[in-house]
């Protein structure tokens, strides 16, 4: 993927290219465990490109995706356009926002989303938007890389450590979040904000891990679809950095072509 010449604004367009899909195993677990049948409601909450929006829209009968990115929900509406989901609308807002007009759901979801917000004060917020029966999902899964374990592969995995390298040569040792840092990395503790809202953990489900092919190509995209290392992010640096990273997959794989083992998808689902 050639970024060009000029810093790009960030990195909604990159998601669909270098973000796996989550596999359909995941929408069947849920249906499962759920008893979705086509009904009811879902909020996907920090929904990005509609990833997960899209691939649970089909088990409901209304999805609506919620985002604080504009670039990202009109990257969700040409997804879902393109793939004919029919049912989903979207919504910019943070979540700090809800539950604004929004109307009481049967689903709500966060799917690699809900470390960013003001967690206590968002779960509050969705105690409050599901309907009696309805439950909260929490998707634990990481689709921009895979695993660097012994799994034997037809490709050569890409060389992860040396972009992380070379991300921190651009842009400083301290992880990036937009603007700001993580100094202290991605915030944990979930499981006692959510019981502090209120709610109990009912039941954890996995999806195993899959072995997917990439392209160069997707790789680059992962590399710029991650808020730590969007584009925008190296300035005047972006075609020095683009032209290094070039090299360094040309030099781990010449005909560009790469495997991963991607890690297993956590689900677990409050109530």
């Amino acid at each position: 993927m050639d970024v060009g010449p000029f810093p790009v604004a960030g990195s909604a367009g990159y998601y669909a290219v270098g973000r796996v899909a989550y596999p359909d195993q995941v929408a069947d677990a849920l249906a499962e465990s759920l008893q979705l049948d086509g009904s009811g409601r879902l909020l996907d909450i920090g929904c990005g490109p509609g990833s997960l929006t899209l691939l649970l829209a089909p088990h409901f009968g209304e999805a609506i995706g919620v985002d604080a990115d504009a670039e990202m929900l009109v990257e969700a509406a040409r997804l879902a356009d393109q793939r004919q989901v029919s049912n989903v609308s979207w919504r910019r807002l943070r979540g700090e926002d809800l539950p604004a007009d929004l109307p009481q759901c049967t689903v709500v979801s966060f799917a690699q989303s809900f470390h960013w917000m003001d967690r206590p004060r968002v779960a509050a917020a969705v105690r409050g938007m599901l309907t009696p029966e309805g439950a909260l999902v929490h998707v634990h899964a990481a689709t921009h890389e895979g695993t660097d374990g012994d799994v034997a592969l037809p490709c050569p995995r890409p060389p992860h450590g040396a972009i992380r390298d070379l991300v921190r040569r651009y842009l400083g040792p301290q992880r990036r979040a937009g603007q700001g840092v993580l100094a202290a990395g991605t915030p944990g503790e979930e499981d006692a904000i959510y019981r502090a809202a209120g709610f109990e953990l009912a039941e954890q489900l996995e999806v195993p891990g899959w072995p997917v092919d990439r392209t160069a190509e997707e790789v680059m995209a992962a590399v710029y679809s991650l808020s730590g290392s969007a584009p925008h992010l190296f300035g005047d640096r972006l075609q020095s950095f683009d032209a290094e990273l070039r090299q360094l997959l040309n030099d781990a794989s010449p005909d560009g072509r790469f495997s991963e083992q991607m890690r297993p998808v956590g689900m677990d689902i409050w109530r």
